[in-house]
C-alpha cells in the first residue's frame, strides 16, 4: 500500500511524494515523470506491475510540479539533490531510477552525479538535444530568449504576482481518454492535447513550464562515462525527435540496451503494457545478476 508523504529540503521547498514498501525488497524503483507532468504518470504502472510485490517503489511530484509546487529555481541540479534527499529520507543507499521524457533525463544526470546511489536506470523516451524534432526543436532554437525570462518571471513569482488556482492533472485519467479515442480514430494518437502548451499551462505556472522546456532541450552527460546497467525505451515515431539518433546516442552507453516501441512519444499513454513488460523483465534480470 502506498503511503503518502513530504519533504521539506534544504532550501524551503516541501517536495511531496508516494512511497510503497514490501518485506524483502529486491531494490528500490524511483520513478521520475515528464515535462509537464506529474506523479499521477505513474499511477497505472503502480496499479499493474508485479514488480509491486517484491520492489520498494517511489514516485514523486519533480520540484515545481503538482504537490510540489514552487517558482523558484527548477532544473537538474534541484532535482538531482531532491531524488538524493528522498533516498536518505527513506533509508535507501541505492535506486533503480526509471524516467519519463524529462524524468528519463534527470536520471541520466542522477547517474552521473551519484554513480554509487544509482543501482540502474530505465530510460523512456530520454531527450536527446540533436534528436529533437518539431515543436521542441523550436524551443531548442529558442533557448536563450527563453532562459532571458526565466528570471523576471521568478521575481514576480516572488513578489506574489502569479496564477492562484491551477488545474488538477490526473494522467491515468487522461491516459484512458486518449486511449478511447484512438479506439474511436483507427488508433490515431491524439497529440493535439499531450503537445499542447495551452493545455499544459492549465496545470503549470508559466515560470515552471518554461523552466521544464529549457531542462528538456539541454544538454545530457557524457553517456560513456555512465556504466550503470541501463534499459531505453524508445519510441519508433517522428513526432517528437528522430529514434534513428536517439539509438545511437545510447549506444553510447557502456552497460546499456535499447527496444523501440511504436508510439509517437507518449509509451506510458500508448504502449503501456508492452511498457511494463520490458521493465518487469529487464529489473528481473538485473536483480537475479546481483
Amino acid at each position: 500500500m502506498e503511503t503518502a508523504h513530504t519533504l521539506r529540503t534544504h532550501d524551503g521547498v516541501t517536495i511531496a511524494y508516494r512511497a510503497s514498501r514490501v518485506a524483502a525488497p529486491r531494490g528500490m524503483l524511483v520513478l521520475l515523470h515528464g515535462l509537464a507532468s506529474n506523479l499521477s504518470r505513474w499511477s497505472e504502472f503502480i496499479a499493474t506491475t508485479r514488480l509491486a510485490q517484491s520492489w520498494d517503489m517511489v514516485r514523486l511530484d519533480l520540484r515545481g510540479h503538482a504537490g510540489s509546487l514552487c517558482r523558484s529555481r527548477i532544473g537538474m541540479d534541484e532535482w538531482c539533490s531532491d531524488v538524493a534527499a528522498i533516498l536518505r529520507a527513506e533509508g535507501a543507499p541505492r535506486a533503480l531510477l526509471v524516467g519519463h521524457c524529462l524524468g528519463a533525463n534527470v536520471a541520466l544526470w542522477f547517474a552521473q552525479r551519484m554513480p554509487q546511489a544509482t543501482k540502474g536506470l530505465v530510460l523512456i523516451e530520454p531527450m536527446f538535444r540533436e534528436a529533437l524534432r518539431g515543436s521542441l526543436a523550436t524551443v531548442a532554437a529558442l533557448r536563450p530568449a527563453l532562459a532571458l525570462l526565466v528570471p523576471a518571471l521568478r521575481a514576480l513569482a516572488a513578489l506574489g504576482v502569479h496564477r492562484r488556482r491551477l488545474a488538477t492533472l490526473d494522467l491515468a485519467a487522461l491516459d484512458r481518454e486518449a486511449r478511447a479515442a484512438m479506439a474511436r480514430h483507427g488508433g490515431r494518437f491524439p497529440e493535439q492535447r499531450y503537445a499542447s502548451p495551452l493545455q499544459d499551462l492549465k496545470s503549470f505556472p508559466l515560470v515552471v513550464y518554461l523552466q521544464d522546456l529549457l531542462a528538456v532541450t539541454g544538454p545530457l552527460p557524457g553517456l560513456a562515462a555512465i556504466d550503470a546497467p541501463a534499459l531505453a525505451l524508445i519510441s519508433a515515431g517522428t513526432t517528437i525527435g528522430n529514434p534513428d539518433i536517439a539509438a545511437r546516442l545510447l549506444s553510447r552507453l557502456p552497460n546499456g540496451e535499447v527496444a523501440r516501441l511504436a508510439a509517437q512519444h507518449w509509451i506510458p499513454t500508448e504502449q503501456p503494457e508492452a511498457m511494463t513488460a520490458h521493465i518487469e523483465r529487464w529489473c528481473e534480470r538485473l536483480a537475479d545478476a546481483h
